[in-house]
């Protein structure tokens, strides 16, 4: 490849802007390359990434063919949205981990997609294994997607990064957020926009004490804000509610923690909905026992929009509810569901 006018006064930069796009290296593939010594100028390594460059400079890439993933890949079914050479988009499953990890090195979404995906991998950071941008918690249902090729997983990282995908999700919450409400307005990092849209704006870190949870800061940690809009109100008064929850950030159990602080937690979520119960005086017996023995939180990631890192069309996707969920819904709305399948 060959240096354009005006060069970066960098090598890493300058090889950023003027690799080509075929090449589908992305700026921190290209920064493994040079320190590993593949990036060559008149037959010698060039290793030095703030190394000045000029136009018409000739540089030699050398890509090593991608490795073999370590991570298994297994045979489990996916319910895939969209799929092209670049990018996947899967409804994931509640209980389905995405990644693999110490306490779940099998069974996880990337498992599967080194079956599903096979040499339709073009390599991910030199290794043929799916690019995870993001990720929705075990038992949380719904979209995201993946990358297959390194320029996608660069383009759809850069879109995250900037908080321009768009991604909606649907939960069911202990009681119902409202602007009149005066406990809300007492709570620090809660307010409401127009069309009493609950906006919740806080930090938020790892837990002091639980490593497995994540706590609300106002100093400290990473910013994070939620905003949250009911859709349905359950009982008399409103003991439950359906809502819609859309990320401007995507921090670990963002939504969950943001509404547990709220006074609004999910349904079912074992780390932040605490003990509540829903009162049989307002929704009956019936569903604040569905309430009660709903097994996770009543989380499902519904829409997801961002632009193809390489078509750069907008493209946008949507997961029906899942039955879970659905019959949750249905007992408190007083509705009678059918258990039988």
């Amino acid at each position: 490849m060959q240096i354009a006018a005006d060069p970066p006064p960098r090598l890493d930069k300058a090889l950023a802007r003027d690799v080509p796009a075929d090449a589908n290296l992305s700026r921190s593939r290209l920064a493994r390359l040079l320190a590993e010594g593949a990036v060559l100028r008149d037959g010698v390594a060039a290793t030095d990434a703030k190394a000045r460059v000029a136009e018409g400079d000739i540089f030699e890439i050398h890509v090593p063919v991608a490795a073999e993933s370590h991570m298994l890949a297994e045979q489990i079914a996916l319910d895939v949205v969209f799929e092209d050479s670049d990018l996947i988009v899967i409804n994931k499953p509640a209980g389905m981990v995405v990644h693999p990890a110490p306490g779940s090195p099998s069974g996880t979404l990337v498992n599967a997609l080194l079956a599903h995906c096979g040499d339709d991998l073009s390599g991910v950071g030199g290794e043929k294994r799916p690019g995870i941008v993001h990720r929705i918690d075990k038992d949380t249902s719904g979209l995201l997607v993946v990358a297959k090729s390194d320029r996608a997983h660069h383009g759809l990282a850069a879109q995250f990064e900037a908080h321009s995908v768009e991604r909606v999700y649907s939960a069911v919450v202990y009681g119902a957020p409202d602007a009149a409400d005066p406990r809300l307005r007492g709570i620090r990092g809660a307010s409401f926009e127009d069309g009493n849209i609950l906006r919740l704006t806080t930090q938020l870190a790892r837990h002091k004490t639980d490593r497995q949870k994540q706590a609300v800061l106002f100093q400290g940690g990473r910013h994070a804000v939620t905003r949250a809009r009911v859709v349905e109100r359950f009982g008399t008064p409103a003991a439950a509610a359906l809502m819609d929850c859309w990320l401007e950030t995507g921090r670990t159990h963002q939504i969950r923690v943001h509404l547990a602080h709220a006074g609004h937690g999910l349904i079912g979520d074992p780390t932040y909905g605490g003990r509540r119960k829903l009162p049989v005086k307002s929704v009956g017996e019936a569903a604040a026992l569905a309430a009660t023995n709903f097994p996770r939180q009543a989380l499902h990631a519904a829409k997801l929009g961002f632009e193809h890192p390489v078509s750069k069309e907008f493209l946008r996707f949507s997961a029906q509810i899942p039955p879970d969920m659905a019959d949750l819904i249905a007992a408190l709305r007083g509705l009678q569901t059918d258990t039988s399948a």
